[in-house]
């Protein structure tokens, strides 16, 4: 009798609970992809202006699994720092690479795809992912959701999310033409793989006085090479000067030889000079550190 006195209880308060749920308004804008049910909005128009037609590239902000990395605990990119993301990238980097190099350089040669994710990504070590690249086709950015506190701090910018770009896209480059093999005899004993996050590879003096650009860049050639890049083009002259007075005679020396190989493949292979490059993004940087770059505009012209 007791079971079947609770059992009418809870069914008189089944109509009850879903009177209760029914008065609830769900929201109809999902954070998830779903191609065959996701309507177009104005940040999709906007995308497709500015992404989509000049570059053939999608810039990809709602959440799909199976673009995120499963090896890590990854949560949605928040739309409102999705967009500012776009308007960063496509400012400071897609169209810095328009200038130096032209339209079809861009658009040839960058990844057809940037996926943006809102946390960073956390190793075991204490260290985190900002970006990867994969296969020359994808750059993963992490972070989104950090980036509206940032927008117009560069050096914060450059720290979380330009310069990874720069990075990946160094890579994507390497995996079209090689890198010249000589690059990896200059510091050939210096590459400690994963062991630079730790004493006294994680000084960035050390770093710099066994020639290297930073402590990420003693992980290996192909990571130093991106560095060079990636730092170089994102540093002004004043503190990569500071990184060079750092280094000290010997650490000067091999730095310079890395940056002069930098420099030649970067024109011989690709037509970029990388100093032109670099002040057309300390120019660029600069308009969007000032509040002269709208950040949120969707307009379609």
């Amino acid at each position: 009798m007791k079971n079947l006195f609770l059992y009418i209880m809870l069914l008189a308060l089944v109509p009850a609970f879903m009177a209760s749920c029914s008065e609830d308004d769900l929201s109809k804008t999902s954070v998830f992809s779903d191609s065959t049910t996701t309507k177009q909005n104005q940040f999709d128009k906007w995308l497709e202006a500015n992404y989509v037609q000049p570059y053939n590239l999608e810039f990809k902000y709602r959440y799909v699994y199976g673009e995120s990395d499963r090896d890590y605990f990854t949560v949605p990119a928040k739309f409102e720092d999705a967009v500012i993301m776009a308007h960063v990238i496509k400012y400071i980097i897609l169209e810095s690479y328009d200038e130096a190099g032209g339209v079809d350089f861009t658009r040839k040669n960058f990844p057809k795809m940037v996926y943006c994710i809102g946390e960073f990504e956390y190793r075991n070590n204490g260290t985190k992912i900002l970006g990867t690249a994969e296969s020359g086709k994808k750059i993963l950015m992490t972070g989104s959701n950090y980036i509206s506190q940032y927008q117009t701090n560069i050096s914060a910018l450059n720290e979380y999310y330009l310069k990874t770009i720069h990075h990946e896209f160094t890579h994507i480059l390497n995996q079209t033409v090689d890198f010249p093999a000589n690059f990896k005899l200059i510091t050939a004993d210096g590459y400690v793989s994963d062991s630079w996050s730790t004493s006294p590879y994680s000084s960035a003096t050390y770093a710099h006085q066994h020639g290297f650009i930073t402590p990420y860049s003693q992980n290996s050639a192909t990571e130093d090479f991106a560095e060079m890049l990636s730092t170089y083009v994102t540093s002004s002259q004043a503190t990569w000067n500071s990184y060079i007075e750092d280094a000290g005679t010997n650490g000067a020396a091999l730095l310079n030889r890395k940056l002069s190989m930098v420099r030649s493949y970067m024109k011989d292979q690709w037509n970029i000079d990388i100093d032109n490059l670099r002040d057309i993004v300390q120019r660029r940087s600069a308009d969007l550190a000032a509040g002269k770059v709208n950040l949120t505009d969707l307009s379609v012209k």
